[in-house]
Protein backbone atom coordinates (compact mmCIF):
# COMPACT_ATOMS: atom_id res chain seq x y z
CA UNK A 1 0.00 0.00 0.00
CA UNK A 2 1.76 3.29 -1.27
CA UNK A 3 1.86 5.67 1.55
CA UNK A 4 0.51 9.32 1.98
CA UNK A 5 2.60 12.65 2.61
CA UNK A 6 0.97 14.82 5.07
CA UNK A 7 1.54 18.77 3.80
CA UNK A 8 5.20 20.12 4.04
CA UNK A 9 6.44 16.39 2.71
CA UNK A 10 6.44 14.27 5.83
CA UNK A 11 4.89 10.83 5.84
CA UNK A 12 1.19 10.77 7.78
CA UNK A 13 1.45 8.98 10.98
CA UNK A 14 5.26 9.96 11.26
CA UNK A 15 6.89 12.74 13.36
CA UNK A 16 9.44 14.51 12.47
CA UNK A 17 12.19 14.65 15.03
CA UNK A 18 12.30 17.82 17.31
CA UNK A 19 14.03 20.80 15.77
CA UNK A 20 16.68 20.93 18.15
CA UNK A 21 18.28 17.39 17.39
CA UNK A 22 17.44 18.25 13.63
CA UNK A 23 19.87 21.01 13.66
CA UNK A 24 22.68 19.52 15.79
CA UNK A 25 22.34 16.57 13.35
CA UNK A 26 22.70 18.68 10.25
CA UNK A 27 25.14 20.60 11.41
CA UNK A 28 27.55 17.75 12.58
CA UNK A 29 27.13 15.97 9.08
CA UNK A 30 27.72 19.42 7.14
CA UNK A 31 31.20 19.77 9.09
CA UNK A 32 32.29 16.10 9.90
CA UNK A 33 29.98 13.73 7.38
CA UNK A 34 28.42 11.90 10.28
CA UNK A 35 25.51 10.78 8.56
CA UNK A 36 27.42 8.48 5.86
CA UNK A 37 29.74 7.25 8.62
CA UNK A 38 26.89 6.46 10.98
CA UNK A 39 24.82 4.88 8.60
CA UNK A 40 28.23 2.84 7.27
CA UNK A 41 28.78 1.76 10.65
CA UNK A 42 25.76 0.96 11.98
CA UNK A 43 25.52 -1.97 8.50
CA UNK A 44 29.22 -3.19 9.32
CA UNK A 45 29.47 -7.04 10.06
CA UNK A 46 30.80 -8.59 12.74
CA UNK A 47 31.72 -11.95 12.20
CA UNK A 48 30.43 -14.39 15.09
CA UNK A 49 32.78 -16.30 16.58
CA UNK A 50 33.83 -17.10 20.13
CA UNK A 51 37.83 -16.10 19.86
CA UNK A 52 36.90 -12.11 19.11
CA UNK A 53 35.26 -12.45 22.44
CA UNK A 54 39.13 -12.42 23.87
CA UNK A 55 39.67 -8.88 22.74
CA UNK A 56 35.98 -7.93 24.33
CA UNK A 57 37.18 -9.09 27.50
CA UNK A 58 40.22 -7.10 27.73
CA UNK A 59 38.26 -4.03 26.81
CA UNK A 60 35.26 -4.47 29.29
CA UNK A 61 38.16 -4.57 31.77
CA UNK A 62 40.23 -1.90 30.79
CA UNK A 63 36.56 -0.04 31.28
CA UNK A 64 35.80 -1.99 35.11
CA UNK A 65 39.23 -0.84 35.95
CA UNK A 66 38.91 2.82 35.16
CA UNK A 67 36.13 3.18 36.96
CA UNK A 68 37.36 1.25 39.74
CA UNK A 69 40.49 3.09 39.90
CA UNK A 70 38.82 6.54 40.25
CA UNK A 71 36.80 5.72 43.39
CA UNK A 72 39.97 4.42 45.07
CA UNK A 73 41.72 7.52 43.92
CA UNK A 74 39.39 9.18 46.15
CA UNK A 75 40.81 7.64 49.57
CA UNK A 76 43.92 6.74 48.80
CA UNK A 77 47.11 9.06 50.25
CA UNK A 78 49.84 8.15 47.76
CA UNK A 79 52.68 9.77 50.46
CA UNK A 80 55.72 7.85 52.46
CA UNK A 81 55.19 10.27 55.40
CA UNK A 82 55.08 7.98 58.18
CA UNK A 83 52.34 8.02 60.61
CA UNK A 84 50.94 5.32 63.43
CA UNK A 85 47.79 3.58 62.57
CA UNK A 86 45.05 3.86 64.78
CA UNK A 87 42.43 2.78 62.33
CA UNK A 88 40.01 -0.67 62.97
CA UNK A 89 42.44 -3.68 61.72
CA UNK A 90 43.39 -3.98 65.81
CA UNK A 91 46.62 -6.10 65.13
CA UNK A 92 48.17 -3.53 63.46
CA UNK A 93 46.89 -0.54 65.70
CA UNK A 94 50.22 1.54 67.18
CA UNK A 95 52.41 0.08 64.14
CA UNK A 96 54.29 3.28 62.50
CA UNK A 97 53.60 3.34 58.68
CA UNK A 98 53.82 5.05 55.71
CA UNK A 99 50.59 6.91 55.00
CA UNK A 100 50.31 4.81 51.40
CA UNK A 101 50.10 1.82 53.63
CA UNK A 102 47.25 3.45 56.03
CA UNK A 103 44.88 4.63 53.83
CA UNK A 104 44.90 1.56 51.75
CA UNK A 105 43.86 -0.08 55.38
CA UNK A 106 41.32 2.35 55.69
CA UNK A 107 39.79 1.41 52.38
CA UNK A 108 40.12 -2.21 53.33
CA UNK A 109 38.42 -1.77 56.52
CA UNK A 110 36.74 1.66 57.17
CA UNK A 111 35.47 2.93 53.78
CA UNK A 112 32.03 1.60 52.78
CA UNK A 113 32.90 -0.96 49.65
CA UNK A 114 36.21 -0.22 49.79
CA UNK A 115 37.66 -3.47 49.95
CA UNK A 116 35.17 -4.99 47.43
CA UNK A 117 36.25 -2.52 44.65
CA UNK A 118 39.96 -2.64 45.69
CA UNK A 119 38.95 -6.43 45.46
CA UNK A 120 36.99 -6.33 41.59
CA UNK A 121 40.19 -3.70 40.85
CA UNK A 122 43.27 -6.00 41.24
CA UNK A 123 40.62 -9.18 39.98
CA UNK A 124 40.08 -7.32 36.37
CA UNK A 125 44.04 -6.48 35.79
CA UNK A 126 44.29 -10.66 36.34
CA UNK A 127 41.60 -10.67 33.76
CA UNK A 128 42.83 -7.74 31.69
CA UNK A 129 46.17 -9.26 31.12
CA UNK A 130 45.11 -12.62 30.50
CA UNK A 131 43.09 -11.57 27.99
CA UNK A 132 45.63 -9.89 26.00
CA UNK A 133 47.30 -12.52 26.37
CA UNK A 134 45.05 -14.98 24.74
CA UNK A 135 44.02 -12.51 21.91
CA UNK A 136 47.45 -12.06 21.22
CA UNK A 137 48.27 -16.09 21.30
CA UNK A 138 44.58 -16.54 18.93
CA UNK A 139 46.69 -13.87 16.45
CA UNK A 140 49.62 -15.41 16.51
CA UNK A 141 48.36 -18.95 15.79
CA UNK A 142 45.56 -17.52 13.66
CA UNK A 143 48.09 -15.13 11.05
CA UNK A 144 45.82 -12.38 12.07
CA UNK A 145 49.16 -10.24 12.25
CA UNK A 146 49.49 -10.66 8.62
CA UNK A 147 48.77 -7.40 6.44
CA UNK A 148 47.36 -5.18 6.82
CA UNK A 149 47.16 -5.80 10.45
CA UNK A 150 50.98 -5.22 11.18
CA UNK A 151 50.07 -2.08 13.21
CA UNK A 152 47.26 -3.19 15.34
CA UNK A 153 49.94 -5.88 16.09
CA UNK A 154 52.83 -3.87 17.24
CA UNK A 155 50.14 -1.52 18.93
CA UNK A 156 48.92 -5.13 21.11
CA UNK A 157 52.30 -6.28 21.72
CA UNK A 158 53.10 -1.95 23.33
CA UNK A 159 49.95 -2.64 25.21
CA UNK A 160 50.46 -5.45 26.53
CA UNK A 161 54.07 -3.83 27.97
CA UNK A 162 52.21 -1.00 29.43
CA UNK A 163 49.53 -2.99 31.02
CA UNK A 164 52.60 -5.02 32.56
CA UNK A 165 54.25 -2.09 33.94
CA UNK A 166 51.34 -0.53 35.11
CA UNK A 167 50.37 -3.60 36.96
CA UNK A 168 53.62 -3.30 38.67
CA UNK A 169 53.25 0.19 39.81
CA UNK A 170 50.03 -0.87 40.83
CA UNK A 171 50.04 -3.24 42.91
CA UNK A 172 53.81 -1.44 44.47
CA UNK A 173 51.54 1.59 45.92
CA UNK A 174 50.27 0.36 48.80
CA UNK A 175 53.63 0.28 50.26
CA UNK A 176 53.06 -3.35 52.15
CA UNK A 177 55.96 -5.66 52.63
CA UNK A 178 54.80 -7.64 49.24
CA UNK A 179 54.88 -4.96 47.33
CA UNK A 180 58.16 -3.21 49.08
CA UNK A 181 59.51 -6.57 47.96
CA UNK A 182 58.87 -5.79 44.50
CA UNK A 183 60.36 -2.18 44.51
CA UNK A 184 63.41 -3.90 45.87
CA UNK A 185 63.90 -6.38 42.65
CA UNK A 186 63.18 -3.03 40.93
CA UNK A 187 65.55 -1.36 42.28
CA UNK A 188 68.60 -4.29 41.81
CA UNK A 189 67.58 -4.59 38.15
CA UNK A 190 67.68 -0.59 37.58
CA UNK A 191 71.30 -0.53 39.60
CA UNK A 192 72.22 -3.34 37.27
CA UNK A 193 72.39 -1.36 34.10
CA UNK A 194 76.19 -0.82 32.73
CA UNK A 195 76.67 2.85 32.82
CA UNK A 196 73.94 4.39 33.61
CA UNK A 197 72.20 1.87 36.37
CA UNK A 198 72.76 4.63 39.28
CA UNK A 199 71.80 7.26 37.80
CA UNK A 200 68.40 5.47 36.89
CA UNK A 201 68.01 4.43 40.73
CA UNK A 202 68.41 8.11 41.57
CA UNK A 203 65.81 9.74 38.85
CA UNK A 204 63.05 6.97 39.67
CA UNK A 205 63.59 6.63 43.58
CA UNK A 206 64.95 10.51 43.93
CA UNK A 207 67.44 9.35 46.45
CA UNK A 208 69.07 6.40 47.80
CA UNK A 209 66.48 3.27 48.38
CA UNK A 210 63.72 3.55 49.26
CA UNK A 211 63.47 7.31 49.72
CA UNK A 212 60.35 9.14 50.14
CA UNK A 213 59.70 10.39 46.36
CA UNK A 214 58.85 6.72 45.17
CA UNK A 215 55.14 6.53 45.96
CA UNK A 216 53.69 9.78 44.61
CA UNK A 217 55.75 9.11 41.75
CA UNK A 218 54.58 5.85 40.46
CA UNK A 219 51.19 7.10 41.46
CA UNK A 220 51.33 9.91 38.92
CA UNK A 221 52.76 7.29 36.63
CA UNK A 222 49.93 4.26 37.66
CA UNK A 223 47.04 6.81 37.54
CA UNK A 224 48.03 9.78 34.71
CA UNK A 225 50.38 8.48 32.31
CA UNK A 226 49.81 4.96 31.81
CA UNK A 227 46.29 4.94 31.58
CA UNK A 228 46.32 8.07 29.64
CA UNK A 229 48.60 5.97 26.77
CA UNK A 230 46.11 3.07 27.04
CA UNK A 231 42.82 4.97 26.51
CA UNK A 232 44.73 6.54 23.59
CA UNK A 233 45.96 3.20 22.15
CA UNK A 234 42.88 1.02 22.98
CA UNK A 235 40.66 3.05 20.59
CA UNK A 236 43.08 3.04 18.18
CA UNK A 237 43.71 -0.91 18.29
CA UNK A 238 39.81 -2.06 18.70
CA UNK A 239 37.76 0.63 16.83
CA UNK A 240 39.50 2.83 14.80
CA UNK A 241 41.98 -0.16 12.94
CA UNK A 242 39.15 -2.49 12.91
CA UNK A 243 36.58 -0.35 11.73
CA UNK A 244 38.79 0.52 8.81
CA UNK A 245 39.98 -2.80 7.81
CA UNK A 246 37.78 -5.38 7.20
CA UNK A 247 36.96 -7.96 9.82
CA UNK A 248 38.80 -10.98 9.78
CA UNK A 249 37.26 -15.12 9.98
CA UNK A 250 38.11 -18.18 9.85
CA UNK A 251 37.55 -20.32 6.61
CA UNK A 252 34.06 -22.89 6.12
CA UNK A 253 30.74 -21.63 5.80
CA UNK A 254 31.46 -19.66 2.83
CA UNK A 255 33.86 -17.31 4.39
CA UNK A 256 36.14 -16.12 2.04
CA UNK A 257 38.65 -13.46 1.48
CA UNK A 258 36.87 -10.48 0.13
CA UNK A 259 33.76 -11.46 2.04
CA UNK A 260 32.32 -11.07 5.67
CA UNK A 261 30.13 -13.49 6.79
CA UNK A 262 28.59 -12.08 10.32
CA UNK A 263 25.48 -9.93 12.36
CA UNK A 264 24.90 -6.04 11.65
CA UNK A 265 26.62 -3.79 14.11
CA UNK A 266 23.22 -2.57 14.76
CA UNK A 267 20.77 -3.67 16.94
CA UNK A 268 22.55 -7.17 17.06
CA UNK A 269 26.15 -6.95 17.63
CA UNK A 270 25.42 -4.01 19.92
CA UNK A 271 23.36 -5.80 22.06
CA UNK A 272 25.15 -9.24 22.32
CA UNK A 273 28.09 -7.09 23.62
CA UNK A 274 26.49 -5.13 25.71
CA UNK A 275 25.23 -8.54 27.32
CA UNK A 276 28.62 -9.21 27.42
CA UNK A 277 29.88 -6.26 28.88
CA UNK A 278 27.95 -7.23 32.23
CA UNK A 279 28.68 -10.57 32.37
CA UNK A 280 32.92 -9.49 32.27
CA UNK A 281 31.22 -6.90 35.21
CA UNK A 282 29.58 -9.72 36.98
CA UNK A 283 31.96 -12.29 37.28
CA UNK A 284 34.86 -9.68 37.99
CA UNK A 285 32.47 -9.00 40.87
CA UNK A 286 31.88 -12.50 41.88
CA UNK A 287 35.45 -13.05 41.82
CA UNK A 288 35.96 -10.31 43.88
CA UNK A 289 33.33 -10.95 46.40
CA UNK A 290 34.08 -14.77 47.28
CA UNK A 291 37.89 -15.46 46.61
CA UNK A 292 40.28 -13.18 48.69
CA UNK A 293 43.52 -11.38 46.80
CA UNK A 294 46.16 -9.45 47.88
CA UNK A 295 45.04 -9.13 51.40
CA UNK A 296 48.25 -6.32 52.27
CA UNK A 297 46.51 -5.99 56.17
CA UNK A 298 48.45 -9.71 56.13
CA UNK A 299 51.88 -8.94 54.91
CA UNK A 300 52.60 -5.77 57.60
CA UNK A 301 54.00 -2.55 56.30
CA UNK A 302 57.46 -2.16 54.14
CA UNK A 303 60.65 -2.89 56.33
CA UNK A 304 63.86 -2.73 54.14
CA UNK A 305 65.04 -5.44 56.68
CA UNK A 306 62.67 -8.04 56.59
CA UNK A 307 61.30 -10.28 53.62
CA UNK A 308 58.65 -13.27 54.03
CA UNK A 309 59.58 -16.98 52.20
CA UNK A 310 57.11 -18.16 49.55
CA UNK A 311 56.19 -14.21 48.14
CA UNK A 312 55.31 -13.97 44.65
CA UNK A 313 54.25 -11.14 42.16
CA UNK A 314 50.89 -11.33 40.20
CA UNK A 315 51.42 -13.93 37.65
CA UNK A 316 51.49 -11.39 34.65
CA UNK A 317 55.10 -10.64 36.79
CA UNK A 318 56.08 -14.24 37.81
CA UNK A 319 58.20 -14.98 34.32
CA UNK A 320 60.17 -12.24 35.30
CA UNK A 321 60.97 -13.67 38.64
CA UNK A 322 61.47 -17.09 37.27
CA UNK A 323 64.20 -15.50 34.82
CA UNK A 324 65.82 -14.11 38.06
CA UNK A 325 65.80 -17.55 39.96
CA UNK A 326 66.99 -19.54 37.47
CA UNK A 327 69.82 -17.33 35.89
CA UNK A 328 73.27 -18.33 37.28
CA UNK A 329 75.26 -16.08 39.00
CA UNK A 330 77.63 -14.61 36.25
CA UNK A 331 79.26 -11.53 36.52
CA UNK A 332 81.57 -9.93 34.00
CA UNK A 333 84.49 -7.24 35.18
CA UNK A 334 85.09 -4.97 32.04
CA UNK A 335 87.32 -1.89 32.21
CA UNK A 336 86.92 -1.54 36.24
CA UNK A 337 82.81 -2.09 35.73
CA UNK A 338 81.34 -5.15 36.62
CA UNK A 339 78.20 -6.06 34.94
CA UNK A 340 75.99 -8.79 36.87
CA UNK A 341 74.77 -11.12 34.35
CA UNK A 342 72.55 -12.84 36.82
CA UNK A 343 70.37 -9.74 36.64
CA UNK A 344 71.16 -8.37 33.33
CA UNK A 345 70.21 -10.94 31.31
CA UNK A 346 66.98 -12.16 33.04
CA UNK A 347 65.65 -8.56 33.26
CA UNK A 348 66.77 -6.91 30.56
CA UNK A 349 68.41 -10.09 27.80
CA UNK A 350 64.91 -12.18 28.11
CA UNK A 351 62.66 -9.52 27.71
CA UNK A 352 64.29 -7.60 25.43
CA UNK A 353 64.54 -10.61 22.91
CA UNK A 354 61.00 -11.89 23.70
CA UNK A 355 58.79 -8.85 22.82
CA UNK A 356 61.51 -7.78 19.98
CA UNK A 357 60.91 -11.03 18.58
CA UNK A 358 57.10 -10.68 19.05
CA UNK A 359 57.11 -7.27 17.13
CA UNK A 360 59.63 -8.33 14.48
CA UNK A 361 57.71 -11.61 13.50
CA UNK A 362 55.01 -10.56 11.18
CA UNK A 363 57.76 -8.62 8.90
CA UNK A 364 60.43 -11.88 9.22
CA UNK A 365 57.53 -13.80 8.30
CA UNK A 366 56.64 -12.10 5.19
CA UNK A 367 60.37 -12.00 4.40
CA UNK A 368 60.93 -15.98 4.83
CA UNK A 369 57.53 -16.38 2.76
CA UNK A 370 57.66 -14.04 -0.07
CA UNK A 371 53.74 -13.58 1.09
CA UNK A 372 52.49 -10.09 0.54
CA UNK A 373 49.05 -10.60 -0.09
CA UNK A 374 46.12 -9.11 1.91
CA UNK A 375 44.78 -11.53 4.12
CA UNK A 376 41.48 -11.02 5.79
CA UNK A 377 40.81 -15.04 6.24
CA UNK A 378 42.72 -16.43 8.98
CA UNK A 379 44.62 -19.91 9.27
CA UNK A 380 43.94 -22.64 10.96
CA UNK A 381 46.66 -23.47 13.54
CA UNK A 382 46.84 -26.99 12.35
CA UNK A 383 47.74 -25.68 8.45
CA UNK A 384 50.81 -23.46 9.39
CA UNK A 385 52.94 -26.48 10.81
CA UNK A 386 56.42 -24.31 11.33
CA UNK A 387 54.53 -21.17 12.67
CA UNK A 388 52.27 -23.16 14.78
CA UNK A 389 55.69 -25.04 16.15
CA UNK A 390 57.25 -21.59 17.18
CA UNK A 391 54.13 -20.48 18.61
CA UNK A 392 53.98 -23.42 21.07
CA UNK A 393 57.80 -23.16 21.85
CA UNK A 394 57.51 -19.45 23.12
CA UNK A 395 54.63 -21.02 25.13
CA UNK A 396 56.49 -23.49 26.72
CA UNK A 397 59.67 -20.95 27.27
CA UNK A 398 57.17 -18.30 28.87
CA UNK A 399 55.52 -21.37 30.79
CA UNK A 400 58.58 -22.59 32.03
CA UNK A 401 59.35 -18.97 33.47
CA UNK A 402 56.38 -18.74 35.13
CA UNK A 403 56.73 -22.03 37.11
CA UNK A 404 60.55 -21.11 37.96
CA UNK A 405 59.03 -17.71 39.82
CA UNK A 406 57.40 -20.57 42.16
CA UNK A 407 60.52 -23.00 42.23
CA UNK A 408 60.58 -22.31 46.40
CA UNK A 409 57.02 -22.90 46.63
CA UNK A 410 57.59 -25.93 44.58
CA UNK A 411 60.26 -27.44 46.43
CA UNK A 412 58.57 -26.66 49.85
CA UNK A 413 54.99 -28.77 48.57
CA UNK A 414 56.82 -31.61 46.64
CA UNK A 415 59.13 -31.86 49.34
CA UNK A 416 62.02 -31.51 46.45
CA UNK A 417 65.71 -29.85 46.88
CA UNK A 418 66.04 -26.50 45.90
CA UNK A 419 68.22 -27.32 43.64
CA UNK A 420 67.15 -29.98 41.80
CA UNK A 421 63.81 -27.35 40.81
CA UNK A 422 66.07 -24.86 39.68
CA UNK A 423 68.44 -27.02 37.47
CA UNK A 424 64.85 -28.80 36.00
CA UNK A 425 63.53 -25.08 35.07
CA UNK A 426 67.00 -24.45 33.66
CA UNK A 427 66.69 -27.39 31.51
CA UNK A 428 63.16 -26.89 30.27
CA UNK A 429 63.63 -23.24 29.13
CA UNK A 430 66.64 -24.51 27.08
CA UNK A 431 65.13 -27.96 25.90
CA UNK A 432 61.42 -27.12 26.25
CA UNK A 433 60.71 -24.66 23.41
CA UNK A 434 62.81 -27.25 20.88
CA UNK A 435 61.03 -30.82 21.92
CA UNK A 436 57.65 -28.40 22.16
CA UNK A 437 58.33 -27.27 18.32
CA UNK A 438 58.97 -30.70 17.55
CA UNK A 439 56.26 -32.60 18.86
CA UNK A 440 53.35 -29.88 17.85
CA UNK A 441 54.82 -29.95 14.20
CA UNK A 442 54.32 -33.81 13.93
CA UNK A 443 50.83 -33.05 15.03
CA UNK A 444 49.92 -30.40 13.21
CA UNK A 445 50.74 -32.79 10.17
CA UNK A 446 48.86 -35.50 11.76
CA UNK A 447 45.61 -33.38 12.20
CA UNK A 448 45.59 -32.31 7.94
CA UNK A 449 46.21 -36.08 7.21
CA UNK A 450 42.96 -36.58 9.33
CA UNK A 451 41.18 -33.60 7.47
CA UNK A 452 42.23 -35.09 4.21
CA UNK A 453 40.68 -38.44 5.09
CA UNK A 454 37.39 -36.65 6.27
CA UNK A 455 37.46 -34.70 2.91
CA UNK A 456 38.16 -37.52 0.53
CA UNK A 457 36.20 -40.75 2.27
CA UNK A 458 33.69 -39.08 4.94
CA UNK A 459 33.32 -40.20 8.78
CA UNK A 460 34.16 -43.67 10.11
CA UNK A 461 30.66 -45.26 10.81
CA UNK A 462 32.18 -48.45 12.46
CA UNK A 463 29.86 -50.70 10.25
CA UNK A 464 32.13 -53.50 9.04
CA UNK A 465 30.75 -54.93 5.74
CA UNK A 466 31.69 -58.28 3.81
CA UNK A 467 31.87 -58.14 0.13
CA UNK A 468 30.78 -61.18 -2.12
CA UNK A 469 34.73 -62.34 -2.36
CA UNK A 470 35.16 -62.20 1.14
CA UNK A 471 36.93 -59.04 2.33
CA UNK A 472 36.08 -56.27 4.67
CA UNK A 473 35.75 -52.99 5.12
CA UNK A 474 34.47 -50.24 6.49
CA UNK A 475 31.44 -48.06 5.74
CA UNK A 476 32.12 -44.39 5.54
CA UNK A 477 29.77 -41.48 5.63
CA UNK A 478 30.90 -38.64 3.50
CA UNK A 479 30.49 -35.15 5.50
CA UNK A 480 28.59 -32.44 3.63
CA UNK A 481 29.99 -29.68 2.18
CA UNK A 482 29.28 -27.12 4.74
CA UNK A 483 30.66 -29.68 7.61
CA UNK A 484 34.24 -30.11 5.56
CA UNK A 485 34.08 -26.71 4.19
CA UNK A 486 36.89 -25.17 6.59
CA UNK A 487 38.99 -27.66 4.79
CA UNK A 488 38.17 -27.68 0.63
CA UNK A 489 37.36 -24.08 0.71
CA UNK A 490 40.09 -22.01 -1.20
CA UNK A 491 42.30 -19.29 0.38
CA UNK A 492 45.29 -17.39 -0.21
CA UNK A 493 48.13 -19.19 0.31
CA UNK A 494 50.32 -18.10 3.24
CA UNK A 495 53.86 -18.35 1.21
CA UNK A 496 55.36 -18.26 -1.87
CA UNK A 497 57.76 -20.46 -3.68
CA UNK A 498 61.48 -18.61 -2.91
CA UNK A 499 63.31 -21.39 -3.36
CA UNK A 500 66.41 -21.22 -5.64
CA UNK A 501 66.31 -22.31 -9.24
CA UNK A 502 68.73 -24.25 -10.83
CA UNK A 503 71.96 -23.28 -12.59
CA UNK A 504 71.69 -22.44 -16.84
CA UNK A 505 74.20 -22.81 -18.78
CA UNK A 506 76.45 -23.17 -15.56
CA UNK A 507 75.01 -19.74 -14.36
CA UNK A 508 74.29 -19.71 -10.79
CA UNK A 509 70.96 -17.50 -10.03
CA UNK A 510 70.98 -14.12 -8.74
CA UNK A 511 68.77 -15.35 -6.12
CA UNK A 512 71.91 -18.19 -4.59
CA UNK A 513 74.77 -16.06 -4.91
CA UNK A 514 74.69 -14.38 -1.03
CA UNK A 515 74.08 -16.39 1.93
CA UNK A 516 71.21 -13.87 2.64
CA UNK A 517 69.65 -15.45 -0.48
CA UNK A 518 70.18 -18.97 0.52
CA UNK A 519 69.53 -18.59 4.21
CA UNK A 520 66.11 -17.00 2.87
CA UNK A 521 65.50 -20.24 0.49
CA UNK A 522 66.52 -22.63 3.20
CA UNK A 523 63.95 -21.07 5.69
CA UNK A 524 61.19 -20.74 2.65
CA UNK A 525 61.35 -24.34 2.04
CA UNK A 526 61.21 -25.46 5.58
CA UNK A 527 58.11 -23.43 6.19
CA UNK A 528 56.29 -24.76 2.94
CA UNK A 529 57.55 -28.48 3.75
CA UNK A 530 53.77 -29.54 5.31
CA UNK A 531 51.59 -26.37 4.79
CA UNK A 532 47.98 -27.89 4.49
CA UNK A 533 47.10 -28.72 0.58
CA UNK A 534 43.09 -27.87 -0.31
CA UNK A 535 42.25 -31.30 -1.18
CA UNK A 536 40.40 -31.81 -5.27
CA UNK A 537 36.41 -32.37 -4.42
CA UNK A 538 35.28 -35.75 -5.72
CA UNK A 539 33.79 -35.85 -9.40
CA UNK A 540 30.16 -36.77 -7.73
CA UNK A 541 30.69 -34.10 -5.64
CA UNK A 542 32.10 -31.76 -7.82
CA UNK A 543 28.61 -32.52 -10.86
CA UNK A 544 26.49 -31.67 -7.82
CA UNK A 545 25.59 -35.47 -7.21
CA UNK A 546 25.69 -37.05 -3.82
CA UNK A 547 26.94 -40.57 -2.88
CA UNK A 548 24.07 -43.01 -1.85
CA UNK A 549 24.72 -43.24 1.76
CA UNK A 550 24.95 -39.77 1.84
CA UNK A 551 21.62 -38.83 0.54
CA UNK A 552 20.68 -41.66 3.17
CA UNK A 553 22.10 -39.51 5.97
CA UNK A 554 21.00 -36.52 5.14
CA UNK A 555 17.45 -37.96 4.81
CA UNK A 556 17.82 -39.62 8.29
Amino acid sequence: MAGTRAPGGARAGTRRPPRALDVTTRALDERFGTTGFARKALRKAFPDQWTFLLGEIAMYSFVIILLTGVYLTLFFKPSMHEVVYNGSYTKLKGVEMSEAYASALKISFDVRGGLLVRQIHHWSTLIFMGAILVHMLRNFFSGAFRKPRELNWLIGIAMFMLVMLNGLFGYSLPDDLLSGTGLRILEGVLASIPLVGSYAVMFLFGGEYPGTDIIPRLYVIHVLLIPGILAALIPLHAVVLTWRQTHTQFPGKGSSNTTVRGYPFFPVFIAKTTAFFLWVLGVTTLLAAFFQINPIWLFGPYDPGAISSGSQPDWYMGWLEGALRVMPSWEINVWGHTVAMSVVVPALVVPGLLFTGLAVYPFLERWVTGDSQIHHLLDRPRDVPARTGIGVGGVVFYGGLWLAGGNDVLSDKFDVPLFWTTWFFRFLIVLGPVLAYAVTYRLCVGLQRRDLGLAHHGLETGIVRQSPDGGFSEVERPLPDEAIAAITDPRPAPAADLDVPPPVDDVESPRGRTARGRVRAALNRRFRADLAVVPERAPAEADGERPAIEEEAASR
